[in-house]
């Protein structure tokens, strides 16, 4: 679990991200999907179909992680399950054609795996050619970084990340991102741990099929002399162009948020944001999600905390400069019990992107909100339409957004009844917002239990697919994905 996770939430938020906290380690062996009946969510871009259950074989546990869609009706998810044996395994699962195949141990990472695997991102470039990544745990019980290619529909090997054994020392370290723009060309980020037991963040590339050697991303040793740095997410626009952000603490600086961008294939040196230390004064920030709508153009949603409450910020980058840092417009109205944050931003265009995350209420509710950036303007933002109905038990987020052009994304996230999380999804249609929808089949699959949805990813506006998890029992779950056409 990442550090951003574990240090701003509370117990009953971090339920929502990290399901695994409250039910436990997954099992399984081999994967397969399975259907469930019942009648489809419609709005005007898309009709989204019945929540599909990544079965697992022999086992319990699984949860779908990340999904990536490259066009419309071709998707990879990725997550982890147990293999029966209580070893956390990678796993990836394809839809090709609007069919959402068997479900697959990402190949050769029992080999490398001895005791924990996960795929924490995956990324497609193009119909069946992805990349994916996340960490493995080696026969000395240290965390490593992997990477894994899709070539043609085929799954390659998993490997190490290449250099990224030589610098983790302190034995700790994960791609927490990954993107890619054209087939074979991606690039990725994490963090590792330094002989001194310090967090690093490095950031590496694939070229034409091929990954080089993680690099530590050039000027956090400056901005935080003997402290703790991670990249919690990477955004590419084209190729060699990219942008990824995360926090860096510790040592003799509070907690602060930083950017880095790669131009021309060429990674820069990371930068604090601009405007964030006057607002962070509570000491302590991240950018948790960035996107990169073309070179140069991005925008970063993140949490900081202004004394005692967690407040929730945006920045974006017009023409390679980074603006100011502010608090996303609105969200201090709704946030009157202090905790609120971006989970999620996705951009169609320059100046077009919408932004998801949560917020506590006056009466100490978690809320979930949007707000949409308009030609480089950013409203209010609101409670998701009709959440509030849905969310009886008072614990509802958004936990991704994906903007297939300007004004038309799809979002996904929890809500909390009195049998616990249940996911929901909703629309967003030439500007306006729909209502939030439970996912239509998830709860005959988890015959009433929670259901998650980490992941959102939209190839166009009426074709999306997203990705999470449901749970049966306290000792069963499932990945589940569903699908707009």
């Amino acid at each position: 679990m990442r550090r951003w996770f574990a240090t701003k939430l509370t117990v009953a938020a971090t339920a929502v991200l990290c399901p695994t906290l409250l039910w436990g380690a997954s099992a399984g062996a081999a994967l397969a999907p399975s259907s469930a009946a019942g009648p489809r969510v419609v709005d005007s871009a898309g009709i989204w179909g019945n929540a599909v259950a990544v079965g697992v074989s022999g086992g319990s546990d699984a949860e779908i992680r990340s999904v990536s869609c490259a066009s419309a009706g071709n998707c990879s998810g990725a997550g982890y399950y147990d293999d029966g044996q209580a070893r956390e395994q990678a796993f990836v699962v394809s839809q090709v054609d609007g069919v959402w195949g068997p479900a697959s141990q990402v190949p050769g990472s029992a080999t490398l795996n001895q005791g924990s695997a996960m795929i924490l991102s995956v990324s497609c470039a193009s119909a069946g050619n992805c990349s994916a990544g996340g960490f493995y745990t080696d026969r000395y019980g240290h965390r490593q970084a992997f990477v894994v290619r899709q070539a043609g529909g085929a799954w390659g090997m998993a490997r190490e990340v290449s250099g990224s054994g030589a610098l983790n020392k302190g034995g700790y370290a994960e791609l927490s991102s990954v993107s890619c723009r054209s087939a074979g060309s991606c690039s990725a980020g994490g963090f590792y741990t330094g002989r001194s037991k310090h967090w690093q963040a490095f950031v590496v590339d694939e070229k034409n099929g091929l990954w080089g050697s993680a690099k530590p991303a050039l000027g956090l040793a400056a901005l935080n002399p003997g402290g703790d740095a991670e990249i919690n997410s990477m955004s590419c626009s084209s190729v060699g162009n990219c942008g990824a952000g995360g926090g860096y603490w510790g040592g003799s600086h509070p907690g602060q948020a930083f950017v880095v961008n790669e131009t021309g294939g060429v990674w820069g040196r990371a930068k604090k944001i601009a405007g964030l230390a006057k607002l962070n004064t509570g000491g302590s920030a991240q950018v948790v999600s960035i996107s990169c709508a073309a070179a140069g153009s991005c925008t970063v949603g993140g949490y900081y905390l202004s004394g005692s409450h967690t407040e929730a910020f945006v920045v974006s980058q017009v023409k390679r400069i980074w603006g100011t840092a502010r608090e996303v417009p609105g969200s201090a109205i709704l946030n009157k019990g202090g905790y609120a944050q971006v989970y999620s931003v996705s951009c169609a265009s320059r100046g077009n992107c919408s932004a998801g995350g949560s917020y506590w209420d006056r009466s100490g509710h978690q809320q979930a909100f949007i707000a949409s950036q308009v030609n480089g303007k950013w409203g209010s933002a609101r409670e998701v339409p009709g959440s509030a109905a849905l969310n009886t038990n008072g614990s509802a987020v958004v936990t991704s957004v994906s903007c297939a052009t300007a004004g038309n994304c799809s979002a996904g996230g929890t809500y909390a009844v009195h049998s616990g999380w249940q996911a929901f999804v909703v629309s967003q249609v030439n500007g306006r917002w729909g209502n939030a929808e439970p996912v239509t089949g998830s709860q005959a699959l988890s015959n009433g239990g929670p259901t998650a949805i980490y992941s959102v990813s939209c190839a166009s506006a009426s074709a999306c697919s997203a990705g999470g998890y449901y749970v049966k029992s306290l000792s069963s779950g499932q990945a589940m994905v569903v699908s707009k056409s």
